[in-house]
This record gives structure tokens, sequence and C-alpha cells, in this order.
């Protein structure tokens, strides 16, 4: 059976494991009287502190992963494979919509970056969206997660995924602000966001259904604690024909939890959670009524970075030069790890996507792993289209795909550490500015004092 980036969701998904007693989450309002500040109190460090030596590899990593998305799409249809391997030919069918929306941001990098030309990148990107709309099949919007890059069928019996289809959105929208001027972009841009019929996803609920299947109807599951959803209920919030209540946004669960005396909200999942509501989204010195998120993310990476040196008590190699745990390939499949609290049977692998990902949140930490990866590494781990997916020093096992979902928040998050750019392109969407407005972020004064 080929093993895919992500589990189509449904009876085989990977569920977190059972809490032990006295580990669960706190509510905000518990985790309030313990705390003045609020959550995710951290030092906000700044987006510069990355060495010459480490930008001209982030720079490397990016054109590298432009080419993977570039090579990796169909040419006619621009759909994304899910995977490819590092080496050799691509012969896998297999597309994931969110590697696309991925993708598509990705070719606005290579285009401002010149790593591919302008004119080839937006012809692409045109073809892609054409296909997207027109071609892909869908309901009230929403797409398949994994669909045949060459037909845009559905194949796994995989679900249309609301979550898969808004990072989808998020690419097809960077792509209407970048390429602005292209009349027939910004059309198909615009008439895909405004098709996406986001309150027949809430089923009648509070809060979005995690996806619906065409035999067996809505997902039982649903987007109701903190995690990558964020930017996914702006998107749904600021839908220029389709909106969803703007409450939706405070019946969100945002459970605190703690470790090494940082308190920050976090569901009990991976460590991407905290890193794909920022790939596009530009959080930095604003808040809502409930949190500073880019502050919170910086605390949730700190929390896993001090996680994994204790865990490296087990497995020697992991040490200050060397960590990074979060969803990704394994020597026994695909894996749903990390911590904490522990996640999944870790076995010591590391995950470049764990600190590339985390990029902005903390600069000189993440930049340091990725160099010292490479350097002491080489191309056992960094290959054409850059880091391989994982990979287990001690049983000398270096993953032999390029997942596209791991190659983009790579990519992405690289780019707005050194520029911004996707931030800055994606928060030009009026929908997002809207959406903002409606659930009352407003400027954090506090941003530049909050400290452990």
């Amino acid at each position: 059976m080929l093993a895919l980036g992500v589990p189509a969701i449904g009876q085989n998904q990977p569920q977190p494991p059972p809490v032990k007693p006295g580990q669960q989450p706190q509510t905000e309002a518990e985790a309030a009287q313990q705390y003045q500040r609020g959550v995710g109190v951290f030092i906000n460090r700044p987006l510069t502190q990355v060495s010459k030596q480490a930008d001209a590899l982030l720079d490397d990593l990016e054109g590298r992963g432009c080419d993977f998305f570039y090579n990796e799409a169909h040419p006619k249809t621009g759909l994304v494979r899910d995977r490819a391997p590092a080496v050799g030919r691509s012969l896998g069918r297999v597309a994931s919509i969110a590697a696309t929306g991925f993708g598509l941001t990705a070719l606005c990098i290579a285009s401002k970056r010149n790593y591919l030309p302008k004119l080839q990148c937006e012809e692409r990107v045109e073809k892609t969206l054409a296909f997207l709309l027109e071609e892909c099949p869908h309901e009230h919007g929403f797409l398949y997660h994994f669909i045949d890059m060459e037909s845009g069928q559905r194949m796994f019996g995989s679900e249309l995924s609301s979550i898969d289809t808004a990072l989808l959105l998020c690419g097809v929208l960077t792509c209407r602000q970048y390429f602005e001027g292209n009349p027939r972009i910004e059309a198909l841009a615009t008439t895909f966001y405004r098709r996406i019929n986001w309150p027949w996803m809430l089923n009648g609920g509070t809060t979005l259904s995690m996806g619906w299947l065409p035999d067996l109807g809505f997902l039982k599951h649903r987007w109701d604690i903190y995690s990558e959803l964020m930017t996914m209920y702006l998107l749904a919030i600021g839908s220029p024909t389709h909106p969803i209540p703007a409450e939706t946004w405070n019946a969100l669960q945002r459970p605190l939890v703690q470790f090494g005396g940082i308190n920050y909200i976090s569901g009990l999942a991976p460590l991407f959670i905290h890193q794909y509501a920022h790939a596009w989204c530009d959080y930095r010195n604003q808040r809502d009524l409930h949190a500073n998120y880019f502050t919170n993310s910086i605390a949730a990476t700190r929390v896993h970075q001090l996680w994994c040196m204790i865990i490296g008590s087990k497995f020697s190699w992991i040490d200050q030069d060397l960590w990074g745990i979060t969803a990704s390939d394994s020597r026994e499949g695909y894996r749903v790890w990390g911590g904490p609290p522990a996640i999944g049977p870790l076995d010591g692998t590391i995950v470049p996507c764990a600190c590339a990902g985390s990029l902005p949140f903390l600069p000189a930490e993440c930049s340091h792993v990725l160099l010292h990866m490479r350097e002491k590494y080489g191309d056992r781990v960094w290959t054409r289209y850059g880091f391989v997916d994982a990979f287990n020093p001690k049983a000398n096992w270096y993953a032999p795909d390029i997942l596209g979902i791991d190659q983009g928040i790579s990519v992405l998050m690289a780019e707005n550490l050194r520029t911004g750019f996707v931030w800055e392109q994606f928060m030009k969407n009026r929908e997002l500015a809207h959406a903002m407005r409606e659930v009352q972020f407003h400027p954090d004064p506090d941003v530049n004092s909050q400290v452990l």
C-alpha cells in the first residue's frame, strides 16, 4: 500500500493517545488564575537572528523546494504530487490539494526570487487555477484530500477535506495578490473562493466538520480545538458569498498546557499545528480576545526544543545541535508523532521540517539545527529537493521521499523569516482583513515586553 503524506480522515485516522491523569489541558479560565499576563508569554525574538551562512542555506533550501513544486506537478493540471522520491524518476499519480496550495505559493516565491522565470510561473499558476475551478470534482466548493494528478478524480476513498481545501485556498489567494494585473488569475482565484459554501461544512453545528464522504456524509469529528485551523476559520468568516458567523471563532476550544514553566495554548498534537496557521496569515504584533498567536507559537517551539533535550537521554544524537520531531515518514510508514506529551512510537527519528517550519519563531536556534544537519550528514539528508523528509542516524535510515506538505511549510517559513513575503502578499486579501476585524484582532501593546 502506498504511504501518503497525510492519512485520509476516516476510520484509520491516527488519534491522540489517552491523556494521563493530571496531564489534562487546562481551560483558559483555570490558567488565567495563575498567570496574570495570559498565555503564550515568552521572549519574542527578532526575525533577523540568522548568520550569513544560514541565510545562504535557506536560499538554497527555497530554490530546491521551488524546483520540487514545479517539477513534481502535472504540467497540464498543476496538481502537485503528495510525495516524490529524493532520487530518481517520479512515477506516482497521487496529488494532494494541500501540497498544491503550498506549491502555488512556492511559484510566487520562485518568481519573486528568480528561481524560475516569472512568465513560466505565471503560466503554471493560470493553468492550475483553471483546472481547479473548471475540471476538478468538488462538492459545494470543497475538494477531495487526495486526487489523481492528471484527471483530478478522487483517490483512496479520501474525504472532501475542509482543512486541505483551506490550505489550497491560501495558495490561490496568494497568487491572486502576487499576480495582480493578470485578470484571468484574479478572476479564477476570486471565483474559486466565492464558490466555497462554508455554512454547509458547519453541518448545523457551531464549528466546521473535518470533512464529508459521498457514501457516509459528514465526518463525526469537527475542527473545534486549537490547531492548524485558525486561518481556515478566518477564510470562512471573511467569505464574500458564504460566510460563517464570527461567533464560531470564540466557540473554538483553546486548552492550555504547561511544560518547563511555560503556559501556552495547544491541542495534544505534533508541532506542525503551531506552524501551518502562520504560513500565510501574519499574526505578529497583534492579538484577539484570547492570545497573541505568534508569541504562542514561539512558546510552543521553545517547549518542543526543551522536550527534545529531555528525550535526548534516550536518543543520544538528539541535543542542542539536532532536534525536531513532527508528523513525518518513518521506517515503518507515516507517523503522527512528537510532543510534549510524547505522541506516537518515538524512535529518535529527526524531522527537518520541525525546525524549518518554525524558523520565524526561533530563527537562530532553528537555522543552526538545519546547518548542522547538512554539514554533518551531507548528501544523505540533502538532495536535489532539499532535506529528506526524516532520518534516523542510529539506524542509518534516511527517508527516500520528499513530502509535499513538509516541503511546503519549510519553503514558506524560510521566506517569511527572510523577507515576510508570503505574509505580505496574503494579508493584502481584503477578506482576511475583514475577518480579523470581525473577530476583534487589535495591536498588542505588550508584544515587546512578553518575557518568561
